[in-house]
């Protein structure tokens, strides 16, 4: 019997997204850029503060994930530093100054340096070798995954 595909994304890949969330233009973006996956059925963020205190909760989350998702503003790297002293491993990573936006002050950035990080996600820049990128759905939803609206 052939599997039918379920239409409201439970059978998508689990992802979780760590952001630095860093008080710098690049840290924020991190967070904006991770909740803005999240609302197009990315993955889910996730409390980069709650993992570094231990929580077994979201450590076992993590673990269960498809893949982990950790988005740092610069090279300090903080973000993937916490998870990996916590034993969880990227299999996306991402550092924003890479993708040619500069570490200043707060709040220096725009929309448009929002989409690039989002972009690159959803392009696979980051990911580990062999990988597959995720093919972009365009839904945005309402925490199911799927963009019922919470009907499915």
């Amino acid at each position: 019997m052939t599997e039918i595909p379920c239409s409201c994304g439970q059978n998508e890949p689990k992802r979780i997204i760590f952001p630095c969330a860093g008080q710098a233009n690049v840290g924020q973006l991190t967070n904006l850029a991770a909740l803005q996956l999240t609302e197009e059925g990315y993955g889910n963020i996730a409390c980069l503060a709650l993992l570094g205190t231990g929580s077994e909760s979201l450590l076992a989350n993590a673990m269960n994930a498809d893949e982990v998702v950790i988005l740092d503003g610069c090279p300090m790297i903080c973000a993937k530093k916490i998870a990996g002293a916590q034993g969880v491993a990227a299999g996306q990573h991402l550092i924003i100054t890479g993708l040619g936006i500069t570490k200043g002050p707060s709040k220096t950035y725009t929309a448009d340096d929002i989409e690039k990080v989002v972009a690159a996600c959803w392009k696979g820049e980051g990911r580990k070798k062999g990988a597959a990128a995720p093919e972009k759905t365009g839904r945005k939803d309402n925490g199911c995954g799927c963009g019922c609206g919470g009907t499915c």
